[in-house]
This record gives structure tokens, sequence and C-alpha cells, in this order.
């Protein structure tokens, strides 16, 4: 998609903190993070969500990310969680598929105030 901020990080079009990279998946830094570590994996083909007919090995593969990114990010040993927003409802911002690595701290049952 030609608007889509995250098709443009993948792409090398927009910045970012990049912690991985392989042909299929990019993680980098949330530019908002909500805790110490807030890191995003995408799939470089863009899916809105992941209720986007995505094939099972694309979603294989940016959850295999998932690990990879908390031992580089040092927080495999205490936990972490990982969200995936589906939807407006959801609050997903930006309508490429994305999972949140969060971590770095004891993080709340709940993230923030409902609104």
């Amino acid at each position: 998609m030609t608007d889509c901020m995250f098709c443009k990080i993948a792409a090398g079009e927009i910045s970012a903190t990049v912690v991985y990279e392989d042909d299929d998946v990019i993680a980098f830094e949330d530019v908002n993070p909500q805790v110490p570590v807030h890191t995003l994996i995408i799939p470089k083909q863009h899916y809105a969500n992941i209720g986007d007919d995505v094939p099972s090995e694309v979603l294989g593969k940016v959850f295999s990310t998932v690990k990879k990114v908390a031992e580089l990010k040092g927080i495999e040993e205490n936990g972490y969680r990982i969200v995936a927003n589906t939807g407006d409802d959801a609050r997903q911002t930006v309508h490429h598929l994305h999972v949140h690595v969060l971590g770095g701290m004891r993080l709340p049952i709940r993230m923030g105030p409902a609104d």
C-alpha cells in the first residue's frame, strides 16, 4: 500500500530504530513507547490486521520473531507481553498487521484507561 506508514518503514522509505530484520519481517521500536521495551514486529507484506486472511506461514514468521526480539531486548528471562490489536474498537491505529512486544518492567494487569 502506498500510503501505509508501516509499508514505508519496511521499504526503508521512513526511518525507524530497527531491532531485527530478515526477508519477511522487520521489528522496530515504537515511536510512542508505553513501557521500557515496546517493539513492533510487522510482516513486510501488507495485511490490514490478523483477520485479513494472513497465510499461516506469515503469522508463524511474525510470532516466531517474538522470541528473537525478546532475546535481543533482554526481556526473555523475566517475561513480556505480546499484543495484536485488530480493528478500530481494539485501538489499532496503523492498519498493517503488527505485534507489540512489551516488557522491561512488571507490567500492570491493565495497560491504561478505557475511554
